[in-house]
Formats: C-alpha cells, structure tokens, sequence
C-alpha cells in the first residue's frame, strides 16, 4: 500500500464520511457503488417506515415511565412527508384529550416524536430516558407522562407542552437521515412552550446514536440546557450549550473515541 494510500485509510477510519474510495478506471469500485446503494435504501426506509407505537410505548413503560399517545393532523405518511403544516398540529380529539388529563403544571413534557425516522426512535428513545431519568430524579423536576406522537414534527412539541401546563418541552425525534446515519435521534428544548414558538427559541441536541453521541452525554446535556433554561427563562439562540465545561470530573464519557 503506497503512503498516500495509507494516510486516506487512516483518516478514513475515523469518519464515516465517504472519503478515500479509490477508483476503478473513471469511477468508482464496485463494492463502494453498492455501499452508497445500500445507504441511501437504509435513508428512504427510515423516512417510509411508519413509527410501531404499541413497542414505543410498551418500552417507556418499562422504565416505569406513564404515557400517553397522540397523532398530528397529518392522516397518513404521504401527508406528513407533504404538508409540514399537518405534521406541526394536534390532531383535535387528542389536543381535547391532553387538556382533560392535565392537573396541575409540571417542568417537563416529554414528547417521542417518529418525525423522519422511525428506526431512531425505536432504537434510541427508550435508552435516552433510561440515562435521562436519574438527572430529572436528582433534580427533583416533576414529568408529565412521555407523549408518543405519530406523524409528528418537532413543533408539535409546542402544543403538547401547552396542553400539559409544563414549564418546557423536550421533543425526541428522529431525524432526517443521512447517508451514513439512518439511525439519528434529536432532542429539540423549548422553554415556555406554546403554539407560534419558533425553531430560533429551541436547543437542539443532535446525532444521538451509537456512533454519535452516547445517551450518558446526550442526557448530560439536556439536564444542563435544562438547568440553564429554568433558572434563566429562556432557550433557543440566548442559551449556548457550554455543558463541556461541567463533564470535568464527571462518570459521563466523552462524545467520541479520541483517535
């Protein structure tokens, strides 16, 4: 293997990012020709596949976590992917449902959201909220019950939210997968929610997956965005993300293998 080829195989280890995949004549080998394929077959069934709230649901449950289930106004998959506007609203009979069940405010809403991909949710929710629910127990914030949403994006936290009479709203959703990340979960902070908030007044923790960022450090962060937002009021572009700054002498590994 000649130097150049060994410098691009190193660096090509440490991304998943398409880089260094040689060539055959013109183009390109035939294995990476199949590997993009196979990506973006990957991409579009997390963007298709519609969200299996029964197991959702059965695996916040046990956590020991109480739910509860709603849909956005978006019919079906093909209207959600369509109109953005139907994925961003409550169905009514459920927005009506949310208010009978609401007693007293809480600090927290909790809503898992399909949004772009299901498989982050499937994969992943559950196992963020086994690693966050220690903070909010420490913190001693009071939860309502995690909202499971279908065909949901990430402003229907805002409704949720209000519903609930909760203090802020954290949303967890799949996110738009890439070529190489089928499989992320983001989670969207929003302070005082309500309907009309806007994506600038959001904290937004991204690449939650296991070759992003751990659960352990994704719920090290929202407990500290969390902290910020309740004693200063606010989160979105006024709410810098500086917990780095708090992971010295905690158990909480790092974000990423240090090459």
């Amino acid at each position: 293997m000649s130097e150049d080829a060994k410098i691009w195989a190193r660096l090509a280890g440490l991304t998943p990012a398409r880089i260094g995949l040689g060539r055959t004549g013109s183009g390109l080998p035939t294995r990476e020709v199949l590997r993009f394929g196979l990506a973006h077959a990957q991409a579009r069934d997390a963007v298709h596949t519609p969200m299996d709230a029964d197991v959702v649901t059965a695996d916040i449950e046990a956590l020991g976590l109480p739910t509860l289930r709603v849909a956005s106004q978006a019919a079906d998959r093909a209207a959600y992917l369509r109109r953005p506007d139907q994925g961003r609203a409550l169905a009514p009979e459920d927005r009506d449902a949310l208010e009978r069940a609401t007693g007293d405010s809480v600090d927290l809403a909790i809503v898992v959201a399909d949004g772009l991909s299901a498989r982050a949710v499937h994969e992943g929710a559950a196992g963020f909220l086994a690693a966050f629910k220690p903070h909010a127990e420490r913190a001693g914030w009071s939860l309502a019950p995690v909202v499971v949403a279908s065909q949901a994006r990430v402003a229907l936290g805002d409704a949720v939210g209000a519903a609930l009479k909760a203090r802020a709203v954290a949303v967890l959703v799949g996110e738009r997968p890439g070529l190489s990340s089928p499989d992320s979960l983001g989670i969207y902070l929003t302070f005082g929610p309500r309907i009309g908030r806007s994506d600038a007044e959001r904290n937004c923790i991204s690449n939650v997956r296991p070759a992003g960022l751990s659960h352990a450090l994704a719920a090290f962060k929202l407990d500290w965005l969390l902290s910020q937002a309740f004693s200063r009021g606010l989160t979105g572009v006024s709410l810098k993300d500086e917990s780095e700054a708090a992971l010295a002498g905690s158990d909480v590994a790092p974000a990423l293998p240090k090459a």
